[in-house]
């Protein structure tokens, strides 16, 4: 399996790199492909089975990728190759549905990010050279139709203007398709406060573009 890994993250496999487009993510893109499919397709995965681990790295590592990006910056491919290899090493001992996999390889990927940012000893989440970040949030969130409607770069730029915990969750939560208690636990909080954090920042967001802060690109 670390040898299919390696090709993956090697060769980018059939997971086009998204880049100011508005192909579904977050919780939409997580429709795709059936929870049931995915469930399928990860019990493969964990014994052994190639086809199973390729469906799980097309589904989930273009929303790590912007994730990544949003907390490193050029770093991201690096991180998310890492954490493809991290996985397949300890996807064996790996016990739970697709949306326990998918939290548990955030942490993972958040991990490797953090090892990054504290290398260069600035703040993860930047607005500066980033243009992977899909800006569509998960239904109801309360900016929702309004990022829709923004580029890349505005998207990623209002973000980095909110608290680390409020960014993170609205990343977590918008990007990966995460829901609130797979956030907490890649963050290590409780679920009502990953809750909390992202109405805030979604509120603080809403805020900022009535208040005409960010303007066309």
């Amino acid at each position: 399996m670390h040898a299919v890994a390696a090709e993956l993250v090697g060769a980018d496999v059939a997971v086009p790199r998204a880049r100011e487009s508005h192909a579904p993510t977050g919780a939409a893109a997580t429709r795709t492909r059936s929870h049931g499919e995915l469930d399928v397709a990860l019990a493969a995965a964990c014994e052994g089975d190639e086809g199973g681990f390729v469906t799980l790295y097309r589904d989930l590592q273009p929303r790590l990728l912007r994730y990544a990006t949003a907390l490193v910056g050029n770093d991201a491919e690096d991180v998310t190759a890492e954490t493809w290899l991290q996985i397949a090493r300890d996807l064996p001992r790996f016990s739970g549905d697709i949306d326990g996999f998918r939290g548990w390889a955030s942490s993972i990927c958040r991990n490797r990010a953090m090892d990054v940012a504290r290398s260069r000893s600035r703040r993860p989440v930047t607005a500066t050279d980033i243009d992977v970040l899909a800006e569509q949030p998960a239904p109801g969130d309360a900016a929702g139709s309004a990022l829709e409607a923004m580029s890349t770069r505005e998207a990623i730029a209002l973000i980095s203007e909110l608290p680390q915990d409020q960014a993170e969750a609205v990343l977590l939560r918008a990007v990966v398709g995460l829901d609130a208690p797979s956030v907490a636990t890649v963050l290590g909080k409780r679920p009502g406060a990953v809750r909390v954090a992202a109405h805030r920042g979604l509120r603080k967001l809403a805020r900022m573009l009535d208040d005409g802060e960010v303007r066309g690109a």
